[in-house]
């Protein structure tokens, strides 16, 4: 019974060891990056779990070698982890023990000789120019709530943001004399994004009219609000754009960033550096817009197997 007792205890202070430095982990990659609270999230859960199984063998996470996370790993995986989420996780592991080497409490990385679990890469699927200019045209511009959805696809396709971030626009957000719209995305990180004369035509003429009608004497400082006045939801916008593509006869399946994924795509068609639209999409970290090189890559293919005699 005693043993028992002993045997828990310790079992528990491993387990806080453990949690104190992952929190201490946070804490510094937060100040070094400003990572969003989901992706800190993220690290906290994959770290927390290894150190949970760590504790059944008395060790606090810090402590644990090549072999321990290659058993973690092993049991995840039977118990049917799929490779995607075993290499989050091994991520996750790799900067924590990284970030204790730094601090002196080690002298080598666990993770170093761990090869990632090979992930067949799946590339987002965009959308043709042609299929664009057929979504653009699909509202009904003469009704104030077309006007407004003719102008949200514009304003979507000219700057490629995230859905987030069209619907939670405000009107002090963007700048006319400057042709630019501020954002504030993910780890609040801002970022100045070029509209475009046919995005700044289409939103000028929704805030000269369209916009009131659909208002009336409510007032909201959203900039595409619902005929409630209040701020469209994900949900609600993409309802909206899964009939526009219906109407404008798109068959291939609308994912919630498929303008964003045309807007980068269509770029490095047509010569944009990729850091430019690294920029632009607001991502901290260039692999993670490398994706679109691939997307484009394979479109140069299908036109050389189209259009080349010898293709």
């Amino acid at each position: 019974m005693g043993s028992s007792n002993k045997t828990s205890t310790t079992g528990t202070e491993v387990v806080q060891r453990s949690e104190e430095l992952v929190d201490r982990f946070l804490d510094a990659i937060w100040m070094e990056r400003g990572l969003s609270k989901n992706t800190l999230g993220a690290y906290r859960a994959d770290l927390m779990t290894l150190g949970r199984g760590l504790s059944e063998i008395d060790k606090s996470i810090e402590m644990a070698d090549k072999s321990d996370l290659l058993d973690f790993i092993a049991k995840r995986v039977e118990s049917g982890a799929k490779p995607r989420s075993t290499a989050r996780q091994l991520s996750s592991f790799r900067r924590f023990f990284r970030y204790i080497m730094r601090e002196g409490m080690r002298a080598s990385d666990p993770t170093a000789d761990i090869e990632m679990p090979r992930i067949g890469r799946s590339l987002p699927k965009t959308l043709s120019e042609d299929e664009v200019d057929a979504l653009l045209n699909a509202p009904n511009t003469d009704e104030p709530l077309g006007h407004r959805d003719r102008a949200m696809l514009e304003l979507l396709y000219a700057t490629g943001l995230r859905v987030s971030e069209l619907i939670n626009l405000r009107q002090s957000q963007i700048n006319f004399n400057q042709g630019v719209l501020r954002i504030v995305g993910k780890g609040d990180r801002e970022r100045l994004i070029p509209l475009g004369d046919e995005a700044q035509r289409w939103l000028q003429e929704f805030l000269d009219g369209p916009r009131m009608e659909i208002l009336l004497e409510r007032q909201t400082d959203y900039l595409f609000p619902t005929r409630r006045g209040d701020r469209m939801t994900r949900q609600a916008f993409w309802h909206i754009i899964k009939r526009y593509a219906e109407k404008a006869g798109i068959r291939q399946k609308m994912s919630p960033h498929s303008l964003r994924h045309a807007f980068a795509t269509h770029l490095l068609n047509r010569g944009a550096d990729l850091r430019v639209v690294q920029l632009l999409l607001g991502h901290s970290d260039l692999s993670t817009t490398q994706i679109y090189t691939h997307v484009a890559r394979e479109r140069l293919k299908d036109l050389h197997g189209e259009h080349h005699p010898r293709g």
